[in-house]
């Protein structure tokens, strides 16, 4: 009866070392499978097992030199135990046949569902665990110390050393993959708009410009009759007064400044004293510094220059901000469209569209890594400008020389995405 007692007693103290063995296994994986800025959000709130957690990841090698010890402690005693079972059931024979059982039932039970479990649920378990773990890692700090001085010592003689990986920074580009994976969390208006913010580097003033051959201004030179003409039938706030040529550029006037000036009283003269300094930059700025060179300033409008000093165009604080929020509402009366449907499955195209624009508005992929406009991209490829009806293919997209003159392509169309590559028709 003695011996049954005893049996059962081993019997016990083996299910309580394998439910040791199946705690430890799975909070390693629950804590290490933990989303860091998830985590710091629930820490940041107050919830007490999300700070003892974050605590406790601060120093992921005391963390896992507790675990290890616990669970090999919990391992190698559920095997000695198992020998002893073993050895009282059936003798030496049996020791080996214990061995194995107790191998299948350590990678079921105590590795494999409950590691399955942690990876599926981490929080579940990763959160109560921290609470039982801060404690026992301040009882167990010496022994803990100890393994973690050999460890990182052999590690050290291998040249890994604790600066060399830094898992709290993110790229630009895992940036992307988590606004991506935010899913239905985040509204499909305000993904792109956080998608945009972080394209902002890559993109650059040339590519949102007004280019220099559609700049709208006020040239001193001209009679009165047309200044006062394009002051009444301008869009714009802000317009940049120019002598004989757009490249001679001597202030920006805002139009608010007229409200106060008499009609009879808007000379020449009285537009130089309201006008303003303008402001130039160097093309290839990035957006995200033109942004903050805007803030800086207090400026809305900027000439953008190349290496010569040549103005190639103008950008303003709107085409930065329609970046990232996407076009503002305009009255459709006025909207000028650079695409027209021409049937079921083509459009006649503007070919001096800027090709980010075009991408933006009608979803096609063309490339942009190249020249800004339609025009530019398709002279580039074929280094001539083709006369209708040159055909050709970009990306797959069908496209025909519909209208062209002596210097540039006027018009194309492009039909609906095929598959293939850049190639002349």
């Amino acid at each position: 009866m003695g011996n049954d007692v005893s049996l059962a007693g081993l019997f016990g103290l083996l299910v309580v070392l394998l439910l040791l063995s199946a705690f430890f296994s799975g909070s390693e994986t629950a804590l290490m499978s933990l989303n860091r800025y998830r985590l710091r959000h629930k820490a940041r709130t107050g919830h007490r097992g999300a700070k003892l957690a974050e605590h406790l990841l601060k120093r992921p090698d005391r963390l896992l030199g507790l675990i290890l010890l616990g669970n090999n402690l919990a391992n190698f005693s559920a095997a000695a135990l198992v020998a002893v079972i073993a050895f009282k059931i059936g003798g030496q024979p049996a020791v080996a046949l214990g061995t194995l059982c107790l191998t299948l039932v350590v990678l079921i039970f105590s590795e494999a569902a409950p590691k399955t479990l942690a990876a599926l649920h981490p929080e579940r378990l990763a959160f109560p665990a921290a609470i039982i773990y801060y404690p026992l890692l301040k009882a167990t700090y010496p022994i803990v110390w100890l393994i973690n001085v050999a460890s990182n010592g052999i590690l050290y003689l291998f040249g890994v050393r604790d600066k060399d990986t830094d898992l709290r920074s993110l790229s630009r580009e895992e940036l992307r993959t988590v606004v991506h994976e935010a899913g239905g969390r985040i509204s499909s208006q305000y993904r792109h708009m956080l998608l945009s913010i972080l394209d902002l580097e890559q993109v650059t003033v040339d590519d949102v410009m007004v280019p220099h051959n559609e700049i709208i201004g006020i040239d001193l030179d001209g009679n009165s009759a047309e200044i006062e003409a394009i002051i009444a039938a301008s869009q714009h706030t802000r317009l940049p007064v120019f002598q004989d040529n757009i490249d001679n550029v001597i202030g920006i006037l805002h139009l608010r400044k007229l409200a106060n000036v008499a009609p009879r009283e808007v000379t020449k003269d009285a537009l130089r004293k309201l006008l303003t300094e303008p402001y130039f930059v160097p093309e290839g700025t990035p957006l995200s510094t033109q942004l903050v060179q805007f803030q800086r300033r207090r400026e809305r409008i900027a000439l953008v220059v190349d290496e010569y000093g040549d103005i190639q165009g103008i950008v303003t604080l709107q085409d930065i901000l329609e970046e990232i929020v996407g076009e503002f509402s305009i009255d459709p009366a006025d909207e000028v469209s650079d695409v027209v449907k021409d049937g079921p499955d083509a459009c006649i195209v503007d070919a001096t569209a800027n090709i980010r624009e075009l991408n933006r508005s009608q979803g096609w992929e063309l490339p942009t890594d190249g020249p800004k406009t339609l025009n530019g991209l398709i002279v580039e490829l074929l280094e001539t400008i083709p006369q209708p009806p040159t055909c050709l293919k970009i990306n797959g997209y069908p496209i025909e020389i519909v209208a062209a003159d002596e210097n540039r392509i006027r018009s194309v169309r492009i039909g609906t995405r095929l598959p293939g590559a850049t190639e002349k028709i």
